[in-house]
């Protein structure tokens, strides 16, 4: 089964973690693409960007390492980060491994295939565009926001999410990988600076919508202070689709089911987050089906002081969802005329 996961952050690195158990290469049961946001420009990711003129390379470092056949000390040497140093600090290995990759092999994505066989990814990690893209944000006060770190710090709410330079190309091996795909996820993670940056490059939402495969979001348990403050799992979606700029068919075939958290949190967990003005994302099922959209309820929730997706669970029920898929898109095919 194919699945392909588009997003970036640590909710695509933690869904990562869980389905590379059913992609080992000893007994694989799908076949496994991520397309990943390449817009950070804070940390280390950011230093070099504006040092080296590479494209960002964290994000893409942590689904190197969820992706590793071993999380031995090869991948806590990619996720090692200097303490110290003129120059070093701040700077994990990975960064620094794939920004010298991208010079000695002449682009971005050529530095990540390579980096993925050395550490035996079970997987393909593939950048959105190759483009050294920015996002900005519009926001509702009409202020602009320019850059991923600023716009996670906005005080009012955000109207619009843009990417310059306009319409980036994607590359040609996340569009073949959603074509092919029987499953296609977005998040979790951040819905304005993880998500929806991946939907602004030309060409991926309109080869989302035309494939075949079953398309799911998978909801995020909490508010995002700075993004997504107030915001209900419906109003999660109607920003996704509203960035995509589909209308009429396109639109309603991009997305067919969401999977949303049944677990309650703890009132412990819930008091860490509210002095930073985060609560629970209200599950309003009732309006997301009035948006033609199946709704699929699973205990999701992580142990642990941080409120997370649990990487198991969460593959587990991408794993149901990838069968039906499957199902689908053979069943389909037998109609198409030969």
């Amino acid at each position: 089964m194919r699945v392909v996961t588009i997003g970036g952050g640590t909710g695509l690195s933690s869904l990562l973690k869980g389905l590379k158990q059913h992609a080992s290469a000893d007994n694989p049961v799908i076949s496994l693409s991520a397309v990943v946001t390449v817009t950070d420009d804070g940390g280390s990711s950011g230093r070099l960007r504006r040092d080296f003129s590479v494209l960002p390379p964290g994000d893409v470092r942590n689904c190197l390492v969820a992706l590793a056949e071993e999380e031995a000390l090869l991948s806590q040497l990619f996720q090692y980060r200097f303490t110290g140093g003129r120059g070093l600090k701040g700077h994990s290995f990975g960064n620094l491994f794939l920004t010298a990759l991208t010079h000695l092999t002449g682009d971005f994505a050529s530095a990540v295939r390579f980096a993925s066989g050395v550490l035996a990814c079970c997987g393909q990690i593939i950048p959105s565009t190759a483009e050294n893209v920015v996002i900005s944000a519009k926001l509702h006060d009409g202020t602009l926001v320019s850059g991923e770190s600023s716009i996670s710090k906005s005080r009012s709410p955000i109207r619009e999410i843009r990417i310059l330079p306009k319409r980036p190309q994607p590359l040609p091996e996340a569009l073949a990988a959603i074509a092919s795909a029987d499953l296609i996820t977005l998040g979790p993670g951040s819905l304005f600076t993880s998500i929806i940056p991946n939907l602004l490059v030309a060409g991926i939402p309109q080869a989302i919508a035309a494939s075949p495969a079953l398309k799911v979001s998978i909801g995020n348990l909490m508010w995002q202070p700075g993004e997504t403050v107030n915001f209900t799992a419906s109003d999660h979606i109607r920003a996704i689709i509203r960035h995509t700029g589909l209308t009429g068919q396109e639109r309603a075939q991009f997305l067919n089911y969401v999977v949303l958290n049944s677990q309650g949190i703890h009132p412990r967990q819930l008091g860490r987050y509210a002095a930073k003005q985060a609560l629970p994302v209200e599950n309003d099922t009732v309006a997301l089906r009035e948006m033609g959209l199946e709704v699929l309820k699973a205990d999701l929730l992580s142990e642990g002081e941080k409120i997370r997706h649990n990487p198991a669970a969460t593959a587990a029920v991408i794993l149901k969802l990838a069968r039906l898929g499957r199902r689908r898109r053979q069943i389909e095919g037998v109609r198409q005329p030969l």
